[in-house]
């Protein structure tokens, strides 16, 4: 149930506001109605649009998953699974801009970064779950490898059977990577048997050439769009694009508007729509610019435009269009071989 909430003043001239879009500074003050009386929500993006955005078609949940990336960015919130295993997502300065009268107890999950020691809905109190996991976690780093014996006791074991011992277990890791890292890639490797002592790490390398870019992974569980980030169209990106656009401006347009046009252009490139078609129609919004989202309707203006007009298909251009009936300004000329 939405609430009445407090905006002060110095938001409008707060330094991590303006670190995010317009419209991600709307979605900001929205979840400050929306959230409980302890700053939590629920981290859908569907459920977000659809309260804050309902009458703004053109805002949809891809753009408020973008919209709520930024203010993560930007620390304004905090996104986190809570111990029940769903996202939830809390405003990081809460306690310190809103003051609630009698507030009520929270039905969501705690946050483990900021709020670990206030009350956690699902365990009526300090979650005990989360602490269950972290000692569940301790204790499983603290049993021995099954590789290595169950008890070694140094005094009753001679130095070659624990030389032994090591030589073991440095092969079986060794396996183990090049069967990971596959040849390829242990042919530019050191050996990790070379020199192995009894003190050598048994954690496998984490970075195995994969590569990374910025940008949202997740995937809105209430759209079929894809909401993280999707390979560029036959090479061509859409800062390629918009750039492209921004140079053929005589004067450099507003920041929001040329992101505005980003977003669109890279929604477009990822439902395969081909780059010449965006272009042209960011051709059209530079020669008429409007809202940046009449973009949608001048890419598909390119795309679908025919020859002559609008046409039914399958119609017969040779025969003449219907032309409506209208009463002759002089009839005897009109008439006059019917006379």
């Amino acid at each position: 149930m939405a609430r009445i909430r407090t905006i002060k003043p110095e938001a409008f001239v707060s330094e991590s506001l303006a670190e995010v879009s317009v419209e991600a500074e709307r979605t900001f003050f929205g979840l400050l109605t929306q959230s409980d009386d302890h700053g939590r929500h629920r981290d859908n993006a569907a459920i977000i649009a659809g309260l804050l955005w309902p009458l703004r078609a053109e805002h949809t949940s891809v753009h408020v998953e973008d919209d709520l990336h930024q203010l993560a960015t930007a620390g304004l919130v905090c996104r986190y699974t809570g111990c029940d295993g769903r996202r939830y997502l809390h405003i990081v300065t809460w306690s310190e801009h809103q003051k609630i009268d009698k507030p009520s107890q929270s039905r969501l999950p705690s946050c483990p970064q900021h709020q670990a020691a206030a009350r956690c809905a699902p365990c009526k109190g300090t979650c005990t779950k989360r602490a269950e996991e972290s000692a569940s976690a301790l204790r499983g780093l603290a049993e021995t490898s099954p590789n290595a014996p169950r008890s070694l006791d140094p005094a009753a074991l001679s130095t070659a059977t624990v030389r032994e011992h090591t030589d073991e277990t440095s092969a079986a890791r060794q396996d183990t990577f090049d069967h990971i890292a596959g040849a390829h890639h242990h042919a530019g490797v050191k050996s990790a048997g070379q020199g192995a002592s009894a003190d050598d790490s048994p954690n496998l390398p984490r970075n195995l050439g994969e590569g990374s870019a910025p940008g949202s992974r997740i995937l809105d569980p209430g759209s079929l769009v894809p909401t993280g980030r999707t390979a560029p169209a036959d090479g061509v990106s859409a800062n390629q694009l918009v750039g492209e656009y921004v140079a053929a401006c005589d004067e450099r347009p507003p920041n929001d508007v040329i992101g505005h046009l980003g977003r669109i252009a890279k929604k477009l490139l990822g439902e395969g729509i081909a780059p010449e078609h965006i272009r042209a129609g960011l051709q059209n919004f530079a020669a008429n610019p409007k809202h940046p989202s009449v973009l949608f309707s001048m890419v598909n203006e390119a795309m679908n435009a025919r020859p002559g007009g609008l046409a039914r298909p399958g119609s017969r251009p040779n025969v003449p269009a219907h032309q409506a009936w209208t009463t002759p300004a002089n009839a005897a000329v009109a008439y006059s071989e019917e006379l």
